[in-house]
């Protein structure tokens, strides 16, 4: 067996045993997430109560049947509200209606009213069955709240108090409250009440089990399982922690957090505890994108409580429910708008500060989002037009000066004369008035308002479902051919926004590159400009939302007119041409860099006659 089959067959080994590996990954997070979603639904499945005895056997033997039915906990009254049925009841406002269980005396579903799904039915973050909230205590035995039937104490359409009695004396009290009418918080309270005799002195702390599985709401997986993530937030922090976007994670957490949230591109569930929690564990599983359910993803959020001692311990709790809308989560207060994926610092600086002012302001007056984008367009290409104009100029003249840089070439075709034609060169452009990294900079300075934009569609929930043109969600892709399967790179479908886009890329390329001329910097990425950029750009955008898409197209159609405006009146290659030649026999005032410059020429000929000694 020769060398090259000995290297194959490793390569064709390693190749089995990483895929075998991979799949037995992806199996075990399959499993998790099936098991998370099976634990909530068995936590919320309503216990029996016991069957009513046979009147004949049990006035024959009723010691016999009595002594039949198994004791499951010490305290009498746990034992009763254990095996009692569970009442379904729901508060609700203007914006908001959860549903509550007093089985456990937690949240069973909750509707953020005003929004629908992508396929037209009601929009839930989390239906009946696809949550469990749960406090476990030590009470002289180890209990979990979800396990019992809480009672009713008050109700209302806005207010919700349920308790959980001892024979011991004192209650476990959980109360739920809708603050206002357009408000997606819920404030909640859980109390100790009267359990000093109930629960040891020596029990500091609960347990607090936070589980839901969210369904999919929006038209395209990838896109909104990549803006999906589990986010938590420590006091102070200029913004918070997060896992997911598309991959399943377990993060554990040693320390005191204020919040954590279950965020779903579009939609949150956020719990927090104004007392702070004093540590947890987080897991998120993403489900695949053909489960029959549509779900997203299982969320669970094991959290660490601490539990003081007195008269009545109140642990207080508020949810949101709600929007991922960057005003709506600002005028909480609590840095919830921090989710919302903006970019690092400069780039979130100005898309906090310019674009979603901009984008808020036109929407004052327009519905047609369409429209607003393009006015955006136009907003910053004027703003950046400075920036364009000193970029293409300074390609263009270069491209006048391509004849005087062939002439340099043949004047100095040698290796060792590269620092002489080097300084030649630098010579001409100083002459010319062209800076060398003229082309360069300016265009580097405008990749932070590029990126913003990048991040800013596809997580602005005022896109969603919003038609423009053959586009019916301009926070989806746009689709104009459905291939009814999945194909590696381009996805299940065609996008006329991101075909369009990537072709007027192509054009734009072609024309700044053709303008740079003999620039060695444009020679060098003229393959990466013109071909690479555009294909995986289309293969990037694809998927993502069209609003993007549309975006980047606006924007390379502009910058072509502005190309085409420079090149007519601005710039002149006669006029090039005729300032260099003007400047000819006359001394230019030499910068610190061409002095430095020849300082290095002089040294390397001094290094090369010593070598020529030798």
């Amino acid at each position: 067996m020769d060398k090259n089959s000995v290297i194959g067959f490793v390569l064709i080994g390693l190749i089995l045993v990483g895929f075998t590996f991979y799949q037995s990954d992806r199996a075990k997070k399959q499993m998790e997430a099936q098991r998370v979603q099976d634990s909530i639904a068995l936590a919320n499945a309503p216990v029996p109560p016991p069957a009513a005895p046979d009147t004949a056997f049990a006035a024959s033997a009723p010691v016999q049947a009595a002594a039949s039915v198994p004791v499951i906990y010490k305290d009498a009254m746990l034992e009763q509200a254990h095996s009692m049925p569970d009442t379904v009841l729901a508060l609700s406002n203007d914006v908001l209606r959860v549903e509550f269980t007093t089985r456990g005396a937690q949240p069973l579903s909750a509707q953020v009213l005003g929004y629908r799904n992508y396929d037209g039915t009601d929009l839930y973050l989390f239906r009946n069955g696809g949550s469990s909230f749960s406090a476990s205590v030590y009470v002289g035995e180890y209990i979990a709240t979800k396990d019992f039937t809480f009672e009713v104490a008050e109700y209302s359409d806005t207010r919700l108090v349920m308790r959980l009695p001892f024979d011991g004396g004192g209650y476990i009290e959980q109360s739920y409250c809708l603050p206002s009418a357009d408000s997606y918080s819920v404030q909640a309270n859980l109390a100790f009440v009267e359990m000093e005799s109930v629960v040891p002195r020596n029990v500091s702390s609960f347990d607090l089990d936070y589980s839901v599985v969210i369904p999919r709401m929006e038209k395209g997986y990838k896109n909104e399982s990549q803006y999906s993530k589990v986010d938590w937030y420590f006091d102070g922090d200029k913004k918070p922690g997060e896992m997911g976007r598309g991959r399943s994670h377990t993060r554990r957490i040693d320390s005191r957090l204020s919040w954590f949230a279950f965020q779903q591109q579009f939609f949150s569930a956020i719990v927090r505890a104004p007392q702070e929690f004093a540590s947890g564990e987080l897991v998120v599983n993403f489900f695949d994108q053909d489960d029959p359910e549509r779900n997203l993803m299982a969320c669970s959020a094991n959290m660490r409580v601490d539990l003081a001692r007195g008269p009545r311990v109140d642990v207080p709790l508020e949810f949101y429910f709600g929007p991922n809308h960057f005003g709506t989560l600002k005028s909480y207060d609590q840095k919830y708008e921090k989710i919302i994926p903006l970019g690092g610092w400069l780039v979130g600086w100005f898309t906090r500060y310019a674009i979603i002012p901009m984008f808020d302001f036109f929407s004052r007056f327009l519905s047609n989002f369409g429209l607003i984008i393009l006015l955006m367009t136009l907003v910053i290409k004027i703003v950046v037009l400075p920036f364009t104009y000193k970029s293409f100029s300074s390609s263009a003249k270069m491209q006048a000066l391509r004849p005087l840089m062939e002439k340099i070439n043949e004047k100095y075709p040698k290796q060792e004369d590269a620092m002489k034609k080097q300084q030649a060169t630098m010579d001409l452009y100083r002459r010319a008035g062209v800076s060398p990294m003229g082309g360069c900079l300016p265009t580097l300075l405008t990749f932070p308002i590029l990126w913003a934009m990048f991040r800013f569609f596809p997580a602005s929930i005022e896109l969603r479902q919003q038609p423009f043109l053959w586009c019916d969600d301009l926070s989806a892709y746009d689709s104009i051919l459905d291939f009814g399967t999945r194909i590696p790179l381009i996805g299940d479908h065609l996008s006329l926004f991101a075909l369009l886009m990537a072709a007027t890329m192509w054009l734009y390329s072609r024309l700044t590159v053709q303008a740079a001329g003999n620039d060695p910097n444009a020679a060098s990425m003229k393959f990466m400009s013109v071909w690479m950029m555009p294909i995986m750009m289309f293969f990037i955008c694809n998927g993502l939302s069209a609003a993007l898409s549309y975006y980047y197209l606006l924007s390379q159609l502009i910058s072509i007119v502005e190309i085409f405006i420079i090149k007519k009146f601005f710039v002149h290659p006669e006029e090039v041409l005729a300032k260099v030649k003007a400047s000819e026999g006359k001394p230019l005032p030499k910068s610190k860099w061409q002095q430095r410059l020849e300082a290095a020429q002089k040294m390397q000929e001094q290094q090369a006659k010593q070598r020529g000694r030798k």
